[in-house]
């Protein structure tokens, strides 16, 4: 299909196990678009089976930010943010359209309200003053401040000591907080893909156990054995946390395999809050059944950013 007229940018969205990138994928194809990933832990390289990437769906449609970063590194929000609007940039330079494909709702519902964050550096004297405290301690420290965005995926001691730094910086930096609370919201469509809960849960333990057969604990092994440490994989959470605990012979593999199948079913769960919390926010989400052929989904999703112009 070939379309000549601009449309507004598109976000597909919805919980792990969902599909999404898959319709991202064919409605991507049918608008002439090409995909930018709002996923927080694909932009690292080498961490393919246990963040999901499947590449194989994207076939000849151009997609960003997945394997920008060496594994171990800890991308952000600001860095998101800033990469996001460059590809949106270079995009519609170059004539086509934007589809935004995704479940990290922070990266998404941020982007689409156009907030522009300072970059936020190492506060070394405060982690020191920090160490030591447990993750429930250092959670109960993070609500009791005041948040200028929201937190997401705090299940970590390393993720919680750097969302204090974050408000923390913001608290020093009154100025630049303002910046990040007047945002310039995006000209956009937000199509949901929705599943029922059972399904959900279905898809997620089938896709757990086909991603232990093709190699996820081999892929953290070779991590492990690169260099990285244990501790830097155990702070991207789900599975690179049971995974290495398992690896690195704190946890059985049934242990590993039941935890971890809890924690992603949680993670889907939080993912939905997520999203209800973006539509109360004001950001409406259209919503299409997961189970849809796929013509009959992506003429639908066209449909509703047709008239959204």
């Amino acid at each position: 299909m070939n379309i000549t007229s601009s449309f507004p940018l598109v976000a597909v969205v919805g919980p792990t196990a969902s599909g999404k990138t898959r319709r991202g994928v064919a409605l991507a194809r049918a608008m002439g678009a090409e995909i930018i990933s709002a996923d927080s832990r694909q932009v690292y390289r080498g961490m393919d089976l246990g963040t999901g990437k499947d590449m194989d769906e994207y076939g000849s449609v151009a997609v960003h930010l997945i394997d920008i970063c060496p594994a171990g590194a800890k991308y952000n929000l600001y860095e998101y943010l800033r990469d996001a609007r460059k590809a949106i940039s270079d995009i519609e330079g170059r004539g086509l359209n934007v589809v935004v494909c995704g479940g990290t709702g922070l990266y998404v519902e941020s982007l689409l309200k156009g907030m522009c964050l300072p970059e936020v550096p190492e506060n070394k004297a405060l982690r020191q003053s920090l160490v030591g405290h447990s993750l429930a301690e250092l959670t109960e420290m993070l609500a009791g401040m005041k948040q200028l965005h929201n937190v997401t995926d705090v299940d970590t001691v390393k993720r919680a000591v750097r969302a204090i730094e974050i408000q923390t910086y913001y608290d020093n930096h009154p100025d630049e907080a303002a910046s990040a609370n007047n945002p310039e919201p995006l000209d956009a469509v937000v199509i949901g893909v929705d599943i029922d809960r059972e399904s959900r849960r279905h898809r997620i333990s089938e896709r757990l156990d086909a991603r232990l057969r093709d190699g996820m604990v081999e892929e953290v092994r070779g991590l492990l054995e690169s260099g990285i440490a244990a501790d830097d994989l155990i702070y991207y959470g789900l599975e690179y946390k049971y995974l290495t605990w398992y690896c690195i012979g704190r946890i059985s593999f049934a242990e590993m395999r039941s935890s971890l199948e809890i924690a992603i079913h949680q993670f889907a769960k939080r993912q939905m809050t997520w999203l209800r919390g973006m539509e109360k926010r004001g950001i409406p989400i259209h919503w299409l059944p997961y189970d849809l052929p796929e013509d009959e989904f992506t003429d639908l999703a066209l449909d509703i950013v047709k008239r959204h112009q």
